[in-house]
């Protein structure tokens, strides 16, 4: 329960409130039992009765203590008439006032009417009591009013009431020189008993009468009154105690006296106790099996009565368990199971009241886990004690385990013990008990480790002897020690009798700390030789030395070089040192020595972790996470952090799970207490993907552009990061291509509008919303169509000509890539280039679009021209394509040729002419000793290369360019390479060539043989009827006359080049034999030979030799 009612007095239906909050997960549903009242009585009355509010939720039902709701009506001043009062000076009055009674007392304000409702001051002499009757001690003349009024305050009811009104006289005595001894208008008698509660506020009062005024002490008469609680006020009338203890009780006494005499009365004061708590019960988590021990202690007096409940019904109306006990304030539960998860009230009551207690008792199973820090460093001096910290966590709750670095339980010595919350507890430290220890959960592999270090234990080598020295002369007193060489810092302390004299380190120091108080200082230093060089700042730094790793300075502030101190506000719970750095304009000093340690008393803290937030995955999850405060401003020991977490906004109770937004906050806390409150942070549980999809989807259509509105989507669950605008596109391309364009424009934000541009013209779109969150999309709104308008077209895709004349042109295009809408047709317009730039434009319209080129006469040939192209729809022309050309010349052979020799060929090239139009030409060339021209293949001008091949190496060629009957161009050039050798002897006389034609001989002769072999078996046929239909035999079946003869098939032939040796081979024959690579392998094939049978096509090779071989 976070907030809960509390007992008041109702005068009015707009009092009846009785707050009752409470978090949980799920959150809690709330039922408020009270008084009956029928629904709609408008009594005020019905309220009126004894209240307790129940909240449950699925793992328990929590309540609140029993509450009353007083009901008055509101306070109403009867009728009375004036009082007129007369006494003489010096006498004593009472003006009474008589207000009406309420549960809820008002307060009393005494003033006096006829000067502006001042109030009435009061003094020892004047002063109202606790009853609200104002009291005179003695009158004086100036007494007298005409109208003392007296006003009640009820502040529950918001009423103030003048109740009384009195005209007092006082008139003149002679008796007034003669004085009266004192007596005591309050109390009355010589003995009074004072009942009062502890904590609440008390007041014992002692107003005198008498002349001249009295005064009052007082006493405690089994006590000394400065030892209680008790404050004397309005002119020790009163002796009042803010929050009574149980040490106040006892008997007081007030003593009245004057010059004429003196009077006491004496308060028995006792003190009794409403319930409180001794003990209370924590709300722990539990695995199954373990005994739960609840323990609820509470004092009050009387002695209270504790009674227990679960889940709001007493435990003598729940169903008997065995495993349940209950004696006095201690409820155990053995064996617990998942079905005891619930919320357990202890309720403490005497007749002074009643406190309750719910403690939430959770069955579960956790992973264990280790909250302290890993590989943390302890340092402790020999013979000190240290403790090695290991907390866990997890349930059932994990038994953790230490070991040192020979892997050996430490609780066998016995020094070494084991504290509930997993921290070791070493006494008497020792060297050898430096090192590595190792804290680990039994049963899992889980572990920290923890390091060691035993320091030296200092130790005072010579300590002072006594000496005697002259009054007035130097004493030495030496002291010889012995540090651990790791303690970097340290104090030399000396002490006369008892008492701290100085601290100081080894070597002399310029630093002092004064002013001290809790959290702030004054340090002052004492200026350095300047070196010619005046000082312009001090530095001054702070070394932190509990909280932060020590050797680390810090620049705390710098001050002016003509200061020599500085305030300083410290953090609470730190651990400080000073040193302070000399700056001129040369540069910096060395550090002065750190001055003596500081250290500042706890405090509770400060501040609060920032950057509160939830980082929630799970919908039905709330992660609330912060930025952890540094160490300096814990301001105190066992720090922690108060998660406290709401359903936002109060009282919304229904479950809805995703994305359920809560008010979060984050307290820092420790032993002292907690920080301030800080201000609530909105958080969520988790989120999911949208639930549904936007409405309202409209479209407004401009030109290229178009708006899309649509309604905010409504089941987020989650934070709505934008909308999702995807934006398809169905539109023509020249008329006859549909193109289907996507695109998906991204709206961040809470907007729910979108500007979508680029668009094209003359085209169909569709397009939906979707709104989306870190999770994902939701879904997508029902499809939206509309459609852009007709638009003027791009320009034309391509423009390009032809120059059939040299007067004419013919220009071809190709339509706009954009239509934007129905093409109408095109224009065209030209203008011929001059330098004056004053020439005509001229134009020809074009009405039909699938026209796509036209012919341009009586053109000037030697001029250039621009030429446009306007495409047209019924919105308007759009832009055009512009080209520069010019009409082609009659184009003649080239006359200026260029030639690159080969072995057996010469690349001859020129530059075409940029207007020339393509003229055919051939090249005439023959040898320097030959007497006929060859002449090449028809050349086109425009190519600019033509390789003349076939020519013989190392030979003198004459080349020329024929025009008509004019020469165009001609040359001499060699070719590259050995100019060839006449054979030596005639051709007789070569052997190896007769051989070669008797085997060509013998092998044709063979072949035509076997030619009138087939021709005898397989009849006579049209050898030039098989040629023309050129039947691949590879693709005819065979013929079941010729089954057992055999067929040749070749294929076509690979030619393969390897170490510069030709090889031919066919797909299913072997490789034919090497041919020189100055042979010339020509390879054809024929649909049939004259000699071949119906089986298919033959492959011929024939070979030519490339060199000239003399014969």
């Amino acid at each position: 329960m976070t907030e809960m009612p509390t007992s008041y007095t109702a005068f009015s239906r707009e009092d009846i409130y009785l707050p009752c909050e409470a978090t949980g997960i799920p959150a809690p549903t709330y039922v408020q039992y009270g008084r009956d009242s029928s629904e709609g009585d408008e009594l005020l009355d019905s309220y009126e009765g004894l209240y307790r509010c129940y909240a449950s939720n699925t793992l328990g039902t929590a309540m609140t203590q029993t509450v009353q709701v007083i009901v008055e009506p509101q306070p109403v001043l009867l009728k009375q008439q004036k009082i007129h009062k007369r006494a003489f000076e010096g006498e004593s009055v009472v003006l009474s006032c008589n207000p009406p009674e309420s549960s809820t007392p008002p307060h009393i304000h005494w003033m006096d009417k006829s000067e502006s409702m001042v109030h009435i001051k009061q003094n020892d002499r004047v002063m109202v009591g606790l009853d609200g009757s104002l009291y005179f001690a003695n009158l004086l003349k100036s007494d007298s009013r005409d109208d003392y009024v007296c006003n009640a305050q009820y502040s529950a009811a918001r009423t103030i009431l003048p109740e009384t009104s009195v005209r007092l006289t006082v008139m003149p005595s002679n008796d007034v020189g003669h004085g009266r001894k004192p007596h005591l208008f309050r109390p009355t008698g010589s003995h009074t008993t004072v009942n009062a509660l502890r904590g609440q506020s008390v007041t014992l009062e002692c107003i005198p009468k008498g002349l001249p005024t009295p005064k009052v002490e007082w006493k405690k008469k089994d006590g000394r009154l400065d030892e209680t609680g008790g404050v004397l006020e309005s002119a020790a009338r009163w002796l009042s105690f803010d929050s009574i203890a149980q040490t106040d009780d006892g008997e007081y006494e007030c003593r009245a006296f004057n010059i004429h005499g003196s009077t006491a009365h004496s308060s028995t004061l006792t003190v009794e106790a409403a319930p409180y708590w001794v003990k209370e019960p924590q709300s722990l988590l539990y695995s199954p099996g373990e005994t739960v021990r609840l323990d609820c202690q509470a004092e009050a007096i009387p002695t209270p009565v504790i009674t227990w409940s679960i889940n709001g019904q007493p435990v003598t109306d729940v169903d008997d368990d065995p495993r349940r006990s209950v004696s006095g304030g201690v409820l155990k539960l053995r064996d617990v199971e998942f079905a005891d998860t619930a919320v357990y009230q202890c309720e403490a009551s005497n007749r002074h009241g009643s406190i309750l207690l719910n403690t939430y008792l959770y069955v579960i199973e956790l992973p264990p886990q280790i909250l302290s820090s890993d590989r943390v460093v302890y340092r402790v001096t020999e013979g000190g004690d240290i403790m090695l910290h290991c907390e866990a966590f997890g349930s059932p709750r994990p038994h953790v385990a230490w070991e040192g670095e020979d892997m050996v339980p430490l609780l066998s010595d016995p020094r070494v013990s084991l504290l509930t919350n997993g921290t070791l507890e070493l006494s008497g430290v020792s060297h050898d008990d430096s090192g590595t220890y190792t804290c680990s959960v039994q049963h899992t592999n889980i572990s920290i480790t923890a390091h060691l270090e035993v320091f030296n234990r200092t130790e005072i080598l010579t300590s002072p002897q006594d000496v005697r020295v002259l009054s007035g002369s130097s004493a030495l007193l030496d002291c010889r020690f012995y540090k651990d060489p790791r303690l970097l810092d340290y104090q030399i302390v000396w002490r006369k009798d008892g008492q701290k004299l100085q601290e100081s380190s080894p070597d002399d120091k310029d630093l002092s700390l004064s002013d001290v108080e809790d959290h702030s200082l004054t340090l002052s230093w004492i200026p350095g030789h300047s070196h010619n060089s005046p000082v312009v700042e001090f530095i001054v730094e702070v070394r932190e030395e509990q909280h932060t790793e020590e050797g680390k300075w810090q620049l705390w502030r710098r001050v002016p070089g003509d200061f020599n101190h500085l305030q300083l506000t410290l953090h609470p719970y730190c651990t400080y040192r000073f040193r302070v750095i000399a700056v001129n304009e040369i540069g910096h000093s060395n550090p002065s020595k750190p001055s003596d340690h500081h250290s500042t008393p706890p405090a509770v803290p400060d501040s609060n972790p920032t950057g509160v937030r939830s980082d929630s995955t799970d919908p039905k999850t709330l992660i609330i996470t912060w930025d952890e405060m540094d160490k300096h401003l814990h301001n105190g020991q066992d720090f922690q952090y108060k998660v406290s977490w709401r359903e936002s906004p109060p009282f919304h109770v229904n479950d809805t799970g995703t994305y359920t937004p809560f008010e979060i906050k984050v307290r820092a806390v420790n032993s002292l207490g907690v920080g301030p409150d800080p201000e609530p942070e909105i958080g969520h549980s988790g989120e999911e993907k949208p639930d549904d999809a936007p409405t309202g989807v409209e479209t407004t259509v401009m030109n290229s552009t178009v708006r899309v509105k649509w309604n905010e989507a409504q089941s987020i669950r989650g934070r709505l990061l934008g909308y999702k605008v995807p934006v398809t596109a169905s539109h023509r391309l020249k008329t006859q291509i549909i193109i289907q364009e996507s695109r998906v424009v991204e709206v961040r934000g809470t907007r729910t509008s979108e500007e979508v541009t680029g668009l094209r013209l003359f085209s169909r779109y569709e397009v939906s919303v979707t709104a989306f969150n870190s999770k994902g999309e939701g879904p997508h709104s029902q499809p939206h169509r509309f459609s852009t308008p007709e638009g003027a077209p791009g320009p034309p895709e391509s423009l390009t000509f032809e120059s059939p004349t040299e007067k004419s042109m013919i220009l071809f295009w190709t339509p706009p890539v954009e239509t934007n809408g129905i093409l109408l047709g095109y224009m065209v317009q030209y203008q011929q280039e001059v330098e004056s730039r004053d020439s005509p434009l001229q134009m020809e319209i074009i009405s039909d679009p699938s026209m796509t080129r036209i012919v341009l006469e009586h053109l000037d040939p030697s001029s250039h021209y621009i030429f446009k192209v306007i495409a047209r729809t019924a919105t308007g022309d759009g832009p055009p394509i512009t080209r520069r050309f010019a009409t082609l010349l009659d184009g003649v052979p080239p006359s200026n040729i260029s030639i690159v020799t080969g072995n057996t060929s010469l690349n001859l090239t020129w530059v075409p002419g940029e207007r020339d139009r393509n003229h055919g030409f051939h090249i005439r060339y023959r040898r320097k000793t030959g007497v006929e021209w060859e002449e090449s293949e028809e050349v086109n001008s425009t190519q600019g290369l033509y390789s003349l091949t076939g020519l013989q190496p190392g030979t003198q060629y004459q080349l020329e360019v024929m025009h008509g009957n004019f020469t165009q161009w001609k040359d001499v050039t060699w070719t590259n390479g050995p100019v060839p050798s006449e054979m030596p002897g005639g051709f007789a006389t070569q052997g190896w060539l007769i051989g070669l034609i008797s085997a060509i001989v013998l092998i044709l002769l063979i072949l035509f043989i076997l030619c009138l072999i087939k021709r005898s078996r397989g009849g006579k046929y049209a050898v030039k009827d098989k040629e023309d239909k050129e039947v691949d035999s590879e693709a005819r079946p065979m013929k079941d006359e010729t089954f057992g003869e055999y067929r040749w098939v070749f294929s076509p032939i690979a030619v393969h080049n390897d170490d510069q040796r030709l090889y031919m081979k066919m797909d299913d024959a072997s490789p034919l034999p090497p041919i020189s690579t100055k042979m010339k392998a020509t390879i054809s094939r024929y649909s049939q030979s004259p000699c071949s049978s119906d089986h298919g096509p033959t492959n011929r090779v024939s070979i030519s030799a490339v060199n000239h071989v003399r014969f």
